[in-house]
């Protein structure tokens, strides 16, 4: 929009203040678009305080940084549990606290677009054969300030798309930290079995050898012994480094460094619930709560409003009103004013509009096939994560009711047969191998359960793609459990 300066007196009223009256419309439509004290996290904090039940906070300032790892330190005083270590991550995130940083920076978008277009104000002077002449010009876009609601529209739904992706890492944050956290405490129980283990393999091959020295065990038999505990040995290793590994992970995530991870975890994971959880309703959920999808039909939304913006601007793109007032000085000393205006605006009289018009139509096409595949797959996803959650659970539940309370009735009674001499020692020291086995399967399918249980609450609430609970490795334990005795 351009802005005469200058305007003959023999003008209305109305032409002469235009100038007045433009700059005042300007205001009273910038005065809409303001940031909000919260810089946009209010959406973040009811999304994150009603799906995880936990508490967000977008760090500005050194008193809130300050605060922020105060109630870190107060978490980290005791064992963590996994609610806790997820509050930490939280508040202690770096890469969660870059991503609010970019919901402040898409809210500084927001209201750039919601203003009207800046006004260009020029002026030039020229002199020659002792004339001087000065021109000044105000020039403003009237198309842009006549689309204005409509960009500032598409503007906002923009901004809630990224408080929406901002809540969306949240969640991921939680999630990760909540698979982290059971592989972490689930290697801790593992090293805690197979340093008993290895403890028992030790004795017994030293018990092997000793035997063979007097000629009571043959190679045979003294072999397998020494194999078992080369291998307990081995997988000790293993689990201790998975236990390492799996600890800085979590670490990481919870943004830990210096003294702060000396973090103290439990040695065991928590005891399986009562019973699994009932959703009858698992894809309705899924489809009401994911954040992704949410963030898909706001961008549908957004760009059917650019779509008829598109259509409404097609036959022009540019549209530019310069007001002119221009003062010549003579050689003589005369001088006289000549005052007007320039319109400049662009006509696709090639193709009257028509590819801006089709590449938005397109696109919108095809926003609207992705919502709608998207929305396919959500469904997929929670009923496929609540299977799997079920099934986990039961077999979980399996070693827990029946597995292992039945290998510790068989290992007592072959403890009392031994003592009443009904078997050999190495009868009873293949049950126990049998048992390592089985006790680490059930540490296994007890991590699978709630790794499960984290991966339905990620396909209900969004937060990543969720992982296929990792299967149980096969235990050297149960390949030497066949061998040994006469």
């Amino acid at each position: 929009m351009k802005i005469i300066n200058g305007v003959p007196s023999h003008q209305s009223p109305l032409r002469r203040h235009r100038p007045a009256l433009m700059l005042a419309v300007s205001l009273l439509l910038s005065g809409c678009a303001t940031f909000s004290p919260d810089r946009g996290m209010g959406v973040v904090s009811d999304i994150a305080g009603h799906t995880i039940k936990k508490d967000v906070v977008a760090i500005r300032s050194v008193d809130e940084a300050q605060h922020a790892d105060d109630a870190v330190k107060r978490l980290l005083r005791r064992a963590l549990n996994v609610d806790t270590a997820v509050q930490v991550a939280l508040l202690n995130n770096r890469g969660l606290q870059a991503a609010y940083n970019e919901l402040a920076l898409a809210e500084t978008d927001l209201v750039q677009e919601s203003l009207p277009p800046n006004p260009t104000f020029s002026i030039s002077r020229i002199a020659g054969g002792g004339a001087v002449e000065i021109e000044r010009q105000v020039v403003g876009d009237i198309l842009a300030l006549a689309t204005l609601p409509f960009r500032s529209e598409i503007a906002r739904k923009r901004f809630y798309q990224a408080q929406l992706r901002a809540a969306l890492e949240t969640l991921r944050l939680a999630s990760d930290v909540r698979r982290s956290y059971y592989r972490t405490v689930a290697a801790n129980e593992m090293v805690g079995l197979l340093t008993d283990a290895k403890s028992t393999a030790e004795a017994t091959a030293k018990l092997a050898s000793k035997l063979g020295e007097t000629g009571s065990l043959n190679k045979l038999d003294q072999a397998r012994e020494q194999v078992f505990y080369a291998e307990m040995t081995a997988d000790l290793a293993s689990a201790r480094q998975e236990a390492t590994s799996s600890r800085e992970r979590l670490a990481r995530l919870m943004g830990l460094w210096d003294g702060d991870i000396t973090f103290r975890l439990p040695n065991m994971l928590p005891q399986l619930p009562r019973r699994p959880s009932a959703l009858p309703s698992i894809e309705v959920d899924a489809v009401t709560h994911r954040i992704d999808l949410q963030i898909a039909r706001i961008e549908l939304e957004a760009l059917a409003k650019a779509l008829n913006l598109t259509e409404a601007s097609r036959f022009v793109t540019l549209l530019d009103i310069a007001g002119i007032a221009k003062t010549t000085k003579d050689p003589d000393g005369s001088r006289f004013r000549e005052r007007g205006f320039d319109i400049q605006f662009q006509i696709p009289i090639f193709d009257g509009g028509e590819v801006r018009v089709r590449q938005a139509t397109e696109t919108y096409n095809q926003a609207f096939n992705r919502l709608t595949e998207k929305a396919i797959n959500v469904r997929s996803e929670a009923r496929d994560a609540y299977r799997t959650y079920r099934s986990s659970y039961e077999i979980a539940r399996q070693y827990e009711r029946e597995v292992l309370p039945l290998r510790k009735i068989i290992t007592e009674e072959m403890q009392l047969r031994f003592s009443s001499m009904q078997v050999d020692v190495f009868a009873l020291l293949t049950e126990a191998r049998q048992r390592i086995a089985s006790m680490r399967a059930g540490i296994d399918a007890k991590r699978s359960f709630w790794l499960a249980q984290s991966d339905l609450q990620t396909a209900v609430n969004g937060g990543g793609s969720g992982e296929t609970p990792t299967e149980s490795r096969p235990t050297t334990t149960a390949q030497a459990g066949g061998g040994g005795g006469h």
